[in-house]
Formats: C-alpha cells, structure tokens, sequence
C-alpha cells in the first residue's frame, strides 16, 4: 500500500524561517518537528506555506518524506501575520493548482492555525478529504487577555467558530486549549484529542554548570536566573525585573542573582531593532538593578542549551501563554522553572515537583519562590532532576508523532475519503474548479 500523503498547512510558520521574531516561534518548531516525525512513521507529508520572499525556491526537500512548498500568495515579502487574512484565498487556490500540476494526491489535511485551518476545510470540503486542526492560540483567548493590543483581524473569532464546526478533529496542546475550546467556540469535546506539544530532548539536554558559564561568558560563582524567549509585552519580562527590584531590597549586593535575558531580533542586544530590550533596560535602572540585568540578544536553538545550564533557576512569567516550548526546554536542560500558572505552563510544570507555579502579574510571588530555590541549591538540583525525568516521559517530538498518526489513522477510519481505494479525497482539480473570492 502506498504511504499516506499529507498536506500540512501553516501559512506564516516554516520550519525555514530563523526563530525568534515576533511571527516566529513555538508553531515553527511544532510544523517541523512533527512533520519529520511523521516521515518517520511512513508518511509523505508536503508542508505549505506563503512564500515571503523572492530568494524562496517553490520547492524544498527538508527532509526524506517532507516537502516544503512555498505557495505564492501576495507579494513575496515578510508580512506580519495578522495582515494575512485576504490572502488566504489565493492560498488556498494556490495550493490546488500546485496539487493538480503535480498530480498529487492528499489523504488529509493538517491545518495549523485558525488561517490554515479556515483554507484546509474549504479544500477538504471541495475535494472530499477529512481535516485535522491546531489553532496554536484562539482568538477569543487572545482578545480577553489582550484586550486592545490584540491586533487579529475583525473576522478571527467567526472564521475560528467556522473551522471548529468543519474539522473533523481538533487538537488542543493542553487542558486548558481544551476547556477553551469547548467553552468558547462549542467543540464537541468527542471531536477533540489533546497532544501536548514537546522538546528535542538531545538538542536540549544537562550540561554542567560551571563549563555552560566559562562558554558563555559568565563567572562561574554566584546564582543566575536565566529567561529565553521572545521580547514581547505579554511574555512580561518586567514582571521578573520587578520581581529583582524586590530581591534587591531583602539581598545584600554580594548575594544578588544575575538575572540572563537571552532572546531578541538581533544577535546583539538592540535596543532599537527589539523595543523591549530597552524598556527593559530603563525599567532596570530605574529600580537599581541594572548592574544585575545582561542582555544577550538572540541565540540558536543549538546553542540555547549551554544558556539554560549556565542558569540555577529558569523563569518565565507571560500573562498570556497559549503553550509555550520555553520551560520545556529549560526542564529538558535539568532545570528547575518559575512559571506563570496561565495556558500551557500550567501544565507542563509540575508545581512544587519540576518548579514553581506563580500567579501572572505577581512580582512579589516570583520574588519569593526564586528567593527559597536559589537559597536552596539541593531542592533546585532535586526538581531539576524531576524536570528532565517529565520531559522524558511526556513531552518527547517522537510521542507526538505517534499520537498524531494515531489521530490520523481515526479520522479516516471514520472517513469514506481515504485515496486508498477511492477517488474521493484527490486534489487534482482543474482551474475552472477555483474561483475568485475576498475575504474581509
């Protein structure tokens, strides 16, 4: 029997794009990561997504049994994400064309995203295919915690209540996606699978201490805090600058932790090209604990491991976060981590076992629980071990392959669409089959 073929939709997210950015991160790594995985298993998975620059090859072996398609759809240029939305059906058509000049056939769809998602049920409803979706955030969540800084087009919320009504299966990343979704858009709970998304436990793994600071830099003596992720208001970096303005007040200089802040859209520290690192720079100063606040800018994902090591304690505390990879990683390095009790952080870090949970917004809470970890350096090692043995065990690429081919396998099952044995489910279509729309 011929291998299963899968067209895996992610509009702005390729795994070829540098992490980092603000439309760059955490969905990336998951469409990578999951597509090789399911290579591995057997499929061929072609993953589409806009081509945004004119140096971009239509075509990109990633990977034996992944593809890279970058579809055209708009100008060929880097566009933020929320200004995508009257580009999906031209990415849509774009893909249809691009199945019908290949002769390509798909058995499912995988639609990542709500923009994906939308395009991937308008072609497996035209071409009689079953879809599997994974939003990534929802827009309902998104809007109540971000208020008016939520920048989503005024048609998310009805084309998300759309895509949960024609998915055949949707995904959600943690239990609290899950009780979204059925609380915010009406998902039958029947048609939901949860797959935690996970970390690459080689890539980020133990190293130790002392030899992780002599390569990056850091003296080897004293405690450090260490914060990796994206430069962003809602990942409230400040919250942990404050929390260190409140350390510094009960800590003697001599006693104060280096708080490690490694992320940005430069590989050096700037100011300008990433806002954040100045308002964080002057909120630091302005609480006196500038001397104790280092900036690397951003670094790769093989090289994030000695920085994780280089730490005590990791911390991240968004007031937001629908999942977030980050504590993941600093779990899978042997680390102990101080998380918001928000999203998928709750989830991931075992309070009181592999870290601490901290209301969001709290920066006397997470004053207190780094002040009893790093004055406890046997309780930090302890859950440090309790954090990579949970990574191991929960939240590993090759598990959430399994579980999504597991997912796969159900849906057609259920489907009378498989292209093993019927011609329902082709995408080959001719042009007069597409037509021109708008979406507003």
């Amino acid at each position: 029997m011929p291998p299963r073929r899968i067209a895996f939709l992610s509009e702005h997210a390729s795994p070829v794009a540098l992490l980092g950015g603000v439309d760059a991160g955490g969905q990336n790594v998951y469409v990578d990561e999951v597509s090789r995985g399911l290579a591995r298993l057997g499929y061929e998975v072609d993953v589409f997504t806009r081509r945004d620059s004119v140096d971009a090859p239509p075509t990109v072996a990633w990977g034996a049994g992944v593809r890279i398609i970058n579809l055209d759809a708009g100008p060929p240029v880097v566009l933020a994400k929320d200004l995508l939305w009257p580009l999906m059906p031209a990415f849509r058509d774009a893909l249809l064309r691009f199945a019908a000049a290949e002769g390509v056939r798909y058995d499912l769809l995988h639609g990542n995203f709500w923009m994906s998602g939308w395009v991937a049920c308008e072609i497996g409803e035209r071409v009689g295919a079953p879809v599997v979706q994974i939003f990534h955030a929802t827009g309902k969540t998104k809007q109540r915690e971000q208020g008016a800084a939520d920048t989503s087009p005024d048609a998310r919320i009805a084309a998300e209540l759309e895509v949960v009504r024609r998915a055949d299966r949707l995904i959600a990343q943690c239990p609290a996606e899950e009780r979204e979704l059925v609380a915010d858009y009406a998902a039958p709970p029947a048609r939901i699978a949860m797959i935690p998304s996970a970390v690459d436990c080689h890539r980020y793994r133990p190293e130790d201490r002392q030899e992780a600071r002599r390569r990056i830099g850091l003296p080897e003596a004293g405690s450090v805090v260490v914060y990796v992720g994206r430069m962003l208001p809602r990942k409230d970096i400040r919250n942990v600058v404050r929390a260190f303005g409140l350390l510094k007040q009960t800590l003697p200089a001599a006693a104060m932790p280096l708080l490690l802040v490694v992320g940005g859209d430069t590989a050096h520290p700037d100011p300008i090209v990433t806002p954040e690192i100045g308002e964080l720079a002057r909120l630091a100063a302005s609480l006196g604990v500038g001397d104790w606040v280092r900036f690397t800018g951003r670094r790769q994902p093989d090289e994030l491991r000695w920085y994780y090591a280089a730490g005590d304690v990791a911390v991240t505390t968004p007031w937001y976060e629908p999942f977030g990879l980050t504590p993941l990683e600093a779990m899978a390095c042997g680390r102990p981590v101080v998380g918001s009790d928000v999203g998928g952080i709750s989830f991931t870090v075992a309070d009181g076992e592999t870290g601490m949970l901290v209301p969001p917004r709290d920066p006397a809470a997470l004053a207190d629980r780094l002040r009893r970890l790093l004055a406890n350096p046997d309780l930090c090692a302890r859950m440090g071990v309790a954090a990579r043995s949970r990574v191991l065990e929960t939240f590993t690429w090759p598990v959430v392959a399994a579980r999504t081919a597991a997912l796969y396998e159900t849906v057609l099952a259920e489907s009378n669409f498989s292209n093993h044995g019927a011609q329902a489910g082709t995408l080959l279509v001719g042009a007069g089959d597409m037509q021109e729309e708008r979406v507003s």
